[in-house]
């Protein structure tokens, strides 16, 4: 993104680029929030510029700069010490990020760190730990709003245990190449599984066909994150340096289900602590449809937490949901009975669909109205 006065609408302020350009071209800070933008060496402009007004969320500034800025009339919220996260990011996650120290070993990651964070203090009912889980989580919606802004989303949902080497991993992610290839963001629950396969097509997408089949044999060397989340891992860095500059794509995990790793092929990844805003976020900002790949209970969830607002239309206008493989949600998990029930007569009715092979998907979609 390019260096410019503040883009946003609310006058935030995020890159170090963005708080020297709106000195530069405003002269005022007057009303802006600066988030998470380290101003330890603009000291100078912190003391020469209007503050009224302004909030500095986690911005780290010398004494005199943060004591000036406060009597100008700003808030400041300064960094908290000793936390694997910054709580007021102004940006979703990079896979690199969330795995720095890989070759470590994950639990040196800052994703394991986090989770080890949150297993500590969400036992012990801490004010101050819940106050800045709800923090981040705000900050990570503001900053996939953001990402988002303008282009369709298609959901792709699964299971996490759906195994690389599998023909139904494959699948999974042709699925993702197709979505991503006729122009859709694909967004998915972040983790392993279908979610990955998913995150690995729109991965793909710009490059042929067979680099696919390729990534596809290095990866099913390690097949699952269990027993090993470190080796899952590199499989997915190895295919990553070796095709570097993939097609982006967005996955949304938590540390919610912090034993299950996120996944390196999102390009932008919006990890939540809390389960309930990350679902919720995740099927919000679906607007061009889902498609539900066979899954178990958080995969059944998440259909009916998609299902209410288009049964009730408080999202508006319904969008369409397409699962996939008959035998599985009429027999083995039978979602599919109950969900065309509650669609019948009502405008929901024509934006579900309910196909034998993934392959049948991304026309179904488009049938839909995705």
């Amino acid at each position: 993104m390019p260096a410019h006065a503040a883009h946003h609408d609310d006058r935030e302020i995020e890159t170090l680029e963005e708080f020297d350009a709106t000195v530069s071209a405003r002269g005022t800070l007057a009303g802006f929030r600066v988030q998470a933008v380290d101003l330890t060496d603009r000291t100078r402009e912190l003391l020469s510029t209007d503050t009224a007004g302004a909030v500095f969320l986690g911005c780290p500034m010398r004494e005199d700069a943060a004591a000036k800025v406060r009597a100008g009339g700003a808030l400041v919220f300064p960094p908290v010490p000793d936390l694997p996260f910054d709580p007021y990011r102004g940006r979703v996650y990079s896979p690199d990020e969330l795995f720095a120290s890989l070759p470590v070993g994950y639990e040196s990651t800052p994703d394991a760190l986090a989770y080890t964070w949150f297993q500590r203090t969400k036992s012990d009912s801490d004010i101050f730990a819940s106050m800045l889980r709800s923090i981040h989580d705000d900050a990570i919606s503001d900053a996939l709003d953001e990402l988002l802004t303008g282009t369709r989303v298609v959901g792709v949902m699964g299971g996490h245990a759906m195994a690389r080497g599998t023909e139904a991993y494959a699948g999974a992610a042709r699925l993702g190449r197709e979505l991503t290839r006729s122009g859709l963001t694909v967004a998915t629950g972040g983790g392993p599984g279908a979610m990955e396969a998913a995150n690995l097509g729109a991965y793909a997408a710009p490059f042929d066909d067979v680099m696919l089949d390729d990534a596809l044999r290095l990866l099913a060397k390690s097949p699952s994150f269990t027993p090993s989340i470190t080796e899952w891992a590199r499989a997915a860095f190895e295919v990553r340096e070796r095709w570097p500059g993939g097609g982006t794509s967005v996955g949304i995990p938590t540390w919610f289900y912090g034993h299950e790793p996120p996944n390196p092929f999102a390009s932008h990844i919006a990890k939540y602590f809390a389960n309930a805003t990350r679902e919720d976020g995740l099927l919000a900002r679906s607007t061009a449809g889902v498609v539900f790949l066979p899954g178990a209970a958080g995969t059944v969830q998440e259909i009916f937490d998609n299902a209410t607002p288009n049964y009730y239309e408080s999202r508006g206008e319904p969008t369409p949901m397409v699962l996939v493989d008959r035998a599985h949600w009429t027999e083995r998990l039978p979602t599919w009975p109950l969900l065309r029930a509650l669609a019948r007569e009502r405008s929901m009715e024509t934006r579900i669909a309910l196909v034998d092979r993934i392959e049948e998907a991304p026309a179904a979609l488009k049938r839909l109205g995705g």
